[in-house]
């Protein structure tokens, strides 16, 4: 007869995955164990084997949750009704805002995706690639034709703009929302501002 699954499972591998995350960003992947994991967890090894049966599969479930939900919040944002500067407004403060509190899974995304086979690489790029062009596109509604229509140009004004917010994400982890918002206005008027002169 097939193992029911218990009323709390998500939520108990929702934990396992912050538990993780917390291990994997403090140790790294390669010196994490499956006995530090449990001892994190405050459960069993068994207990995690239960629900996963491998470090490698945590490891991609923690970046595949993280992304995916990332790219759908972030890809998702309400931009109706708004002109082209409030859009990337918009959008600069809602990733900012959404770094929030994801501090530890934001790192093994920067550490950990390569230890992952290329098959699982290519889906977590997907969700990567799918926020580029999404900022990209709102970048450049805002940019000269001349940028606008130059992918070097463009790509390297959008991979600007995620060098800036990664760079406060790294220094400032414990940001409350006034201050992201701020940075965020900071962000968005240097890169209006920049894009005149490309």
């Amino acid at each position: 007869m097939a193992r029911t699954i218990a009323k709390d499972h998500d939520q108990k591998r929702a934990q396992i995955l912050k538990s993780a995350a917390r291990v994997f960003a403090r140790e790294g992947f390669d010196r994490a164990s499956m006995t530090q994991l449990a001892r994190e967890c405050g459960i069993s090894k068994a207990n995690i084997y239960h629900y996963y049966d491998s470090k490698d599969a945590i490891l991609y479930d923690i970046l595949e949750t993280y992304l995916r939900e990332l790219r759908d919040l972030i890809c998702g944002i309400e931009l109706e009704g708004l002109s082209s500067e409030e859009r990337l407004h918009r959008v600069v403060a809602e990733i900012l805002l959404a770094y929030q509190g994801v501090d530890d899974e934001h790192r093994v995304q920067t550490s950990g995706m390569s230890a992952l086979p290329e098959e699982q690489q290519k889906v977590l790029r997907r969700y990567q690639r799918d926020m580029v062009e999404f900022v990209s596109s709102i970048i450049a509604e805002n940019a000269p034709q001349q940028v606008a229509n130059d992918g070097e140009k463009l790509r390297s004004a959008t991979m600007s703009v995620f060098g800036m917010l990664n760079w406060y994400y790294m220094w400032n982890t414990g940001a409350g929302t006034k201050a992201r918002e701020d940075y965020a206005s900071v962000v968005s008027n240097l890169t209006l501002g920049g894009l005149t002169k490309i």
